[in-house]
């Protein structure tokens, strides 16, 4: 009976240890096959483009959680109080036409693509380090080298060409664009190792509605959700991944012309209804916000009143009636909505905005999308204010966040409203994919799995 009994668990154990064999078989990521994302934008724009981090690499990265890691430079260092740094580069790492990466090439790539308002002063090699001078501190500046605008492209091949079209040291190559399709394949030599899929194919300007009528056909792999969208595509049963709020939408004022006087500027803030935009246009997708940061990452949001005040918008406009404003939105839908929203706020505190009416001259309002890039406080506010052309160095300290962020805001130059997540629908057969700290989708590392 022992015997039979021993016999029984072992029987039963193998039987355990194969099934544990065949669950780690189906979930283990799998090599081949092609990707198939679908997008409304151009995938090369800045920020954020899908194209460009599957192509092109920085000298730093981001964790998911935001925290900056190696990449094209092994390690660094800051000298003077953070007025020098000196990046290493990686040895042994080449463009995909076979060019090596050197520092004169990363030299060349950064100077095209930052040929002013930089976060640093110069920028010379020397050796295998990449040295950065600036005539303030700039500590976040590995954070920064991490964002979109940074990545390394090659300028001229080791043969003196120039390059027919992007080209990096990232995970997939160009193979060419057809019919609105651009195909990547892998780089099988990348420095971070082969990535799973074969290829990835992004099918360009396609709406919201195509894309997920190609994914409920099957057609697609990954298609865009956007935020005021995600409610309908739950509801959809569609399969979502979203980050949390990345994306800074803000009303933008010009501080000439009509809106000189700072008083009507801080009229149109508190004119403003974020809890409207947020509840009936994002289908209460959208965090308000009155600050650059959202709460989750400055701790202290909730000290910049988010609130709609008409009386005291109109108290502070005096009496004033300012001519006709421009308000320049996007064409997509829920922006046109945010923005005729908008236009009646103002209206209602005696301002006459009219959207995207024509004008030669820089626009007195103008909504825009500000892509957080980083999860580093100090490094997302210098990146946000550099942008407006307000350059200032941030110290990594709560207090110097704060005050910095207090004082560009009092100038009512930019107005924050909400902040957005982003959010894609999958496939059944994706796997592995995760969002960047951006809210990006990580497609260099997704695989696919085997058709049944």
């Amino acid at each position: 009976m022992l015997r039979h009994l021993a016999i029984s668990c072992l029987v039963a154990a193998l039987a355990l240890t194969g099934f544990s064999t065949i669950a780690a078989a189906r979930t283990r990521p799998r090599y081949g096959g092609t990707l198939r994302v679908e997008t409304s934008v151009d995938p090369w724009q800045r920020p954020n483009g899908l194209a460009r981090r599957l192509v092109l690499d920085g000298l730093t990265s981001l964790d998911p959680d935001g925290t900056v890691r190696p990449a094209l430079a092994t390690d660094w260092e800051s000298e003077n109080a953070n007025h020098r740094w000196q990046f290493h580069l990686r040895p042994g790492v080449h463009f995909h036409d076979g060019s090596p990466l050197t520092t004169i090439a990363v030299v060349a790539s950064l100077n095209a693509a930052c040929p002013s308002n930089c976060p640093w002063t110069t920028i010379h090699a020397t050796g295998s380090a990449v040295i950065f001078t600036a005539d303030g501190p700039t500590p976040n500046l590995p954070a920064l080298l991490a964002g979109d605008d940074f990545l390394i492209a090659l300028t001229i091949s080791s043969d003196g060409k120039t390059p027919n079209g992007a080209t990096g040291t990232g995970p997939f190559q160009v193979n060419g664009f057809n019919n609105g399709v651009l195909s990547l394949i892998a780089n099988d030599t990348c420095w971070q190792g082969r990535p799973f899929v074969d290829s990835i194919e992004i099918r360009t300007r396609r709406s919201t509605s195509d894309q997920w009528l190609d994914l409920t056909a099957g057609r697609a792999d990954v298609v865009e959700v956007p935020a005021e969208e995600t409610r309908p595509a739950r509801q959809q049963h569609l399969v979502i991944i979203a980050s949390q709020p990345v994306e800074l939408l803000a009303l933008q004022i010009s501080d000439s012309g009509p809106l000189a006087n700072s008083n009507l500027r801080a009229a149109i803030a508190q004119a403003i209804d974020r809890n409207s935009l947020a509840n009936v246009i994002f289908q209460k997708e959208g965090q308000v916000t009155a600050g650059l940061l959202p709460q989750s990452l400055s701790g202290y949001s909730f000290l910049f009143p988010g609130e709609r005040d008409l009386a005291k918008a109109q108290q502070l406009r005096g009496g004033i009636t300012p001519p006709p404003l421009s308000l320049r939105i996007e064409s997509d839908s829920a922006m046109q909505l945010v923005g005729q929203r908008i236009a009646l706020n103002l209206r209602e505190a005696g301002f006459n905005a009219q959207i995207n009416a024509p004008t030669s001259q820089r626009p007195d309002l103008a909504l825009r999308r500000i892509s957080i890039q980083t999860a580093e406080p100090a490094a997302v506010i210098e990146q946000i204010l550099r942008a407006q052309d307000h350059p200032a160095p941030i110290d990594a300290d709560p207090t110097a966040e704060y005050k910095a962020e207090r004082e560009f805001l009092d100038r009512r130059t930019l107005v924050p409203l909400l902040y957005l997540p982003r959010a894609y629908a999958l496939s059944p057969r994706v796997r592995d994919l995760q969002l960047r700290s951006d809210g990006s989708p990580d497609l260099a590392d997704a695989s696919l799995e085997a058709a049944p």
